[in-house]
């Protein structure tokens, strides 16, 4: 029989477990602070810095457009793609500047991304907007097959 004082962990509704220790919250408080201070109508450009400075203020290791490389079937770096910031070598940051909503094509940019590395996040910001837009992405599993493929040479 349970003990009636005990505490129940029931996971908290709402709240998405991305197994990065809530690196992901403290990046949305910041771009929110970020978008707090500034407002909407700025280039990218300004945000991206604004969002540099956060992170040094903040002690997180950012690495500003990381190169990811996009690979064909045969292994061989055909381009590769550079997300505007990687936090801790774990969290890809893709940022917009538009007065208009995010859109599939903006989603589609992040999990290129998540395509062609293997991270397993990558967090999409709109500044342009009256309050900060964001969405977080994952992977969709077509993703993770194709990781497991594009990593697999062609046997000679």
């Amino acid at each position: 029989m349970a003990n009636e004082n005990q505490p129940t962990t029931k996971p908290r509704p709402g709240l998405v477990n991305d197994n990065l220790g809530g690196l992901t919250y403290q990046v949305i408080g910041l771009a929110m602070a970020v978008h707090n201070d500034l407002g909407p109508g700025h280039r990218e450009s300004t945000y991206h810095n604004a969002m540099s400075q956060r992170f040094a203020d903040a002690d997180l290791g950012a690495e500003r457009e990381p190169e990811l490389p996009i690979f064909d079937e045969n292994g061989n770096q055909v381009n590769f793609y550079r997300p505007d910031h990687r936090i801790n070598g774990v969290l890809l940051l893709e940022y917009k500047a538009r007065g208009l909503p995010l859109t599939n094509d903006d989603m589609a940019q992040a999990i290129d991304y998540l395509a062609a590395s293997d991270h397993d996040v990558c967090l999409l910001f709109n500044f342009g907007r009256p309050r900060l837009e964001w969405k977080r992405i994952f992977p969709p599993k077509q993703i993770l097959n194709h990781r497991r493929k594009r990593w697999q040479r062609p046997s000679p």
